[in-house]
């Protein structure tokens, strides 16, 4: 069993309020994700990295390392990307705060939060707060299990956001499908 893996494992047994995901994310679901960055990205907002897949994947997209702000509660994941990603930055906070932390230049909010499971307030501040850090092209790129964009419509509509879709990606545990949403051309 991979390191990653065993680390996943055991968050998921000691904190599952917190991991609610029953694998981490393939490879396939990680590359989709990077795939929606925008041409020129610059500095990657990085929400609920987990074990780093989405963040290996971001990299691997041409994203530097130093142009990678991470967000993650867990103290083992925190201390885990640190050690595996040491010129990325990591704030341990919630992702509803993301409107306090002052990163200039952000192109792009990559996102593996439970927003489906989350309340309306924490899907408004989050999303808000991933928006207002980024200039009027940039893109919120969420992934989802459900039938349904995991997103409220209500804050899709009130926030003028429109989103295309990536095909579901059957080898992910369970298949998933990656959403990015943009802000409506006005």
């Amino acid at each position: 069993m991979s390191r990653d893996l065993r680390l996943f494992m055991k968050q998921l047994v000691r904190k599952p309020s917190e991991v609610v995901a029953l694998a981490p994310s393939s490879t396939e679901l990680a590359n989709t994700m990077a795939s929606f960055l925008p041409d020129g990205h610059k500095r990657v907002v990085e929400l609920g990295a987990g074990t780093g897949k989405i963040t290996r994947a971001l990299m691997k997209n041409g994203v530097m390392p130093d142009d990678i702000t991470i967000v993650e509660t867990s103290t083992e994941f925190c201390a885990h990307l640190r050690h595996e990603f040491p010129y990325a930055t990591v704030h341990q906070t919630r992702a509803e705060e993301i409107s306090d932390l002052d990163i200039i230049g952000t192109t792009a909010v990559v996102s593996g939060l439970p927003l489906l499971s989350m309340s309306a307030a924490s899907q408004r501040a989050i999303v808000k707060g991933a928006f207002d850090l980024m200039g009027p092209d940039g893109r919120f790129i969420q992934f989802t299990y459900g039938p349904v964009p995991p997103i409220n419509a209500a804050i899709i509509r009130d926030l003028g956001l429109t989103y295309e879709t990536s095909v579901r990606i059957w080898g992910n545990l369970p298949p998933a499908v990656v959403y990015c949403f943009r802000r409506m051309a006005h």
